[in-house]
């Protein structure tokens, strides 16, 4: 079976060219009866039975070669080369046939019977059926080619045999007229050729571009010069809820529009806008796109453009995923996603806009919301339970909302309300009181029976005169004071608090500068022996001496360092400065230093006091760091791990303040400690309380048993110092009773001396014994 090779015409084309050799039957079959019909005619003349046996030859050539050509006609196209090929040769077989048979009838009629009608009739018939040779069979070269000899040369042989100069002639001049019908046929087939080639690309093309028309996600029409629609993909069709894009073609804009108002997709009284700004885009020759809200949800974006020859496209796509997924981020930036109240930002947007319009004179008021003690609901409850709190209150505090009252959560556990209208302070009072009395019934939470506690600051002032941001800076401040006067209240902004909040923010700028140029000094409380009365370790205490204010208590400075996130580095300094006298001072009086709980957040702590020893050359035994029982409440694990760290360093270990908060006595076996300092508090009344005495010597004797050394802190009179000496017999002392705290050289001073109770207190012990 013949194989198509690469270098023959493509199949695609090849095909089609078998194809029309088979396409014309009838102009055949009447050649073929017209051919045998003069075939008999010449038999009826001449009676030769030469030309009756051509006459039945070519009717039944004629027969087998109609029956073929219908049979392929029946079966359809072919699908493949070979099929094509098989068809071909087909074809050729019976096709050559009737060559020859009317190559026959002429040879018969030129030099066997010598007839001038036969010899004239059989050479017309040929040269008339040879004129059709290129049109029927420009598909088959093979096919032209028989053709052409089985008809051409039995002329020529006849003509030849004839056997004189003019018949010889003639017989030589069927050469060029064989040569001019294979050029024609050859012609017929490269024009028909190219023309199949460039159909072929044309609906490769047009393929390709139905293809990328209909599969795009907009839906598109082309509109020609008279407005009307000339070209529409399946998407437009679905979009205008048509079942084939064809039904959309010649209608204009308008009747799509009206098209789709009958159909109910779109209000009717929006059909003339849209038609409008459309056809403007498309006149102007400017893009222009156009959001459409249909009537079932949906929302289509139009966009208008001008193309070349005064074609215009539009395009349109369903853009309702979009709309709604940017109306959901607009949600999700002006409302707080837990209880759906406007956001901070929003917030701020809603009240300057309202308060920019409207009477001028008018008052209006803002008033800032805080839970009382929220952190521990997180700690104690999680978190889940105190987000349930939040949207608890935001239900409540939403019930006083309306057109002149705004209700925000700024975030965390604050709410902020702004009034728009108030008549007075005692108007606004009446307003606070309420919404203080709607929040004070428990709440459920995840079955916690909750009461609610908050605590607010507001402030009242003439709409003519505020600003925004400076209210809630002064609303702030109130709440603020608020909770300074011991929570579940309110209190309205007073100009003092301003001053009073310059003045810190003030202070708080000249700490972070004192800080800075490491203007803090150090000075020392000594801690003295029990036994001896001299001087055994010293406590460091950070002092700040302002240029304007004086001395600064630690009790206000320090917890501002702690608010303002510079306590660490204030205890660097304090670490490096106590580590670097007490190497100057006789062996064996250590130095004690207090790191912060936020000091314990932080990995590095180990690092820090490491980089102290080495860079001061102390020995650790001599450095003592005293933690408070805040710090191991903020993370016992880490704190625990930390000093661990610490202590492995060779320094020791002491637990500040014991029986103060939540002291436990489980910290004192749990902890990597060294020594246990007993707070003041239980010195108040040891002097006229026994069951004080017997507490305290209860826990100094357990400290002992665990191993750990005892200094009770805040001796101020003899008479205690001589209980503690006679009844609970403490290894260190301190407090007021021995001097208040001194510079390094102070110490280091009196290092070598003693107190001069000393003797008093071996004669009270004395008298005890006796």
């Amino acid at each position: 079976m013949r194989k198509i090779k690469k270098d023959d015409i493509p199949v695609d084309i090849y095909i089609p060219f078998v194809e029309s050799l088979f396409r014309d039957g009838f102009t055949l079959s009447v050649g073929l009866v017209a051919q045998t019909l003069l075939v008999i005619l010449c038999y009826w003349k001449t009676s030769d039975p030469l030309y009756l046996l051509v006459a039945v030859g070519m009717a039944a050539v004629g027969v087998m070669r109609l029956r073929n050509i219908r049979r392929y006609r029946n079966m359809g196209k072919a699908q493949t080369g070979d099929e094509a090929w098989t068809r071909e040769k087909d074809y050729v077989l019976y096709g050559s046939m009737h060559g020859f048979m009317l190559g026959l009838f002429c040879f018969v009629g030129i030099y066997l019977a010598h007839d001038p009608f036969a010899e004239i009739a059989a050479v017309s018939v040929t040269l008339a059926s040879a004129t059709a040779i290129a049109g029927r069979n420009y598909g088959s070269p093979r096919m032209v080619m028989i053709f052409i000899m089985t008809m051409t040369w039995p002329i020529s042989l006849g003509f030849i045999l004839r056997g004189d100069w003019y018949h010889l002639i003639l017989g030589c001049m069927a050469f060029p007229f064989f040569f001019a019908i294979r050029r024609f046929a050859d012609l017929v087939r490269e024009v028909l050729f190219a023309a199949l080639s460039e159909e072929k690309k044309a609906n490769r093309l047009a393929q390709r571009f139905n293809r990328a028309l209909n599969t795009m996600s907009h839906g598109l029409i082309m509109l020609g010069g008279e407005g009307r629609v000339i070209v529409a993909n399946a998407e437009a069709a679905e979009l205008m809820r048509v079942d084939n894009p064809e039904k959309l073609i010649g209608r204009s804009l308008k009747a799509l529009l009206l098209r789709g108002a009958a159909g109910g997709l779109i209000d009717r009284k929006d059909c003339s806008f849209v038609e409008a700004q459309l056809s403007r885009a498309l006149r102007d020759g400017c893009g222009r796109k156009l959001l459409v809200d249909l009537t079932d949800g949906r929302h289509l974006e139009f966009s208008a453009r001008e193309g070349s020859d005064d074609l215009g496209v539009i395009t349109f796509e369903d853009v309702t995923q979009r709309v709604h997924s940017e109306e959901k981020i607009r949600t999700m930036a002006r409302f707080d996603s837990l209880t759906g109240l406007a956001n901070r930002a929003y917030f701020h947007e809603l009240v300057t806009e309202q308060m920019s319009g409207g009477d001028r004179d008018r008052l209006c008021a803002l008033a800032i919301f805080d839970i009382d003690d929220f952190k521990s609901i997180n700690d104690t409850l999680g978190h889940p339970v105190g987000d349930g709190l939040i949207y608890a209150i935001s239900e409540r505090l939403s019930f006083f909302a309306d057109e002149n009252t705004r209700v925000s959560r700024f975030g965390g556990d604050e709410f902020v309300i702004y009034f728009d209208r108030v008549e007075d302070e005692l108007s606004l009072g009446r307003i606070l009181d309420g919404l203080f009395e709607g929040l004070k019934e428990e709440v459920d939470v995840a079955g916690h029976v909750l009461r609610i506690q908050v605590s607010a600051g507001a402030v009242l002032r003439p709409i003519a005169i505020s600003d925004f941001d400076d209210m809630v800076v002064k609303a702030d401040l109130a709440l603020y004071k608020a909770k300074e006067f011991g929570k579940n209240g309110w209190r309205l902004f007073e100009s003092t608090m301003d001053a009073a909040f310059r003045e810190r923010q003030m202070l708080k700028s000249d700490l972070r500068n004192a800080v800075a140029a490491a203007e803090l000094r150090v000075v020392y409380q000594p801690i003295v022996g029990m036994e001896t009365m001299r001087i055994a370790s010293c406590e460091a205490l950070c002092r700040w001496h302002h240029p304007e204010l004086g001395n600064v208590s630690p009790a206000v400075f320090i917890p501002l360092a702690e608010e303002m996130g510079i306590i660490t580095e204030i205890s660097r300094q304090v670490l490096i400065a106590a580590c670097r006298e007490c190497r100057k001072w006789p062996a064996p009086i250590g130095v004690s230093v207090n790191l912060s709980a936020r000091d314990f957040r932080d990995a590095d702590i180990v690092d820090t006091v490491r980089h102290a020893l080495e860079e001061t050359g102390l020995e650790p035994s001599r450095l003592e760091i005293e933690v408070t029982e805040t710090a191991v409440l903020d993370d016992k694990s880490s704190t625990r791990d930390y000093l661990e760290e610490i202590r492995s360093l060779g320094v020791r270990i002491a637990l500040d303040d014991f029986g103060t908060g939540y002291s436990g006595l489980s910290y004192l076996h749990t902890l990597p400690l060294d020594k246990v300092k007993i707070d003041r508090s239980f010195l108040q009344d040891i002097t006229t309380n026994e069951r004080s005495l017997e507490l305290l010597k209860g826990v100094v004797s357990l400290s002992r048993q665990l191993g750990l050394t005892v200094t009770i802190e805040g001796v101020e009179t003899f008479e205690q110092l001589k209980i503690l000496a006679v009844s609970v017999h403490p290894d260190l002392l301190q407090g007021f009773l021995f001097g208040s705290a001194l510079s390094a050289s102070g110490i280091e001073t009196m290092a070598s001396s003693g107190w001069p109770f000393a003797e008093d207190l071996k004669r009270a012990r004395l008298a005890a014994a006796s």
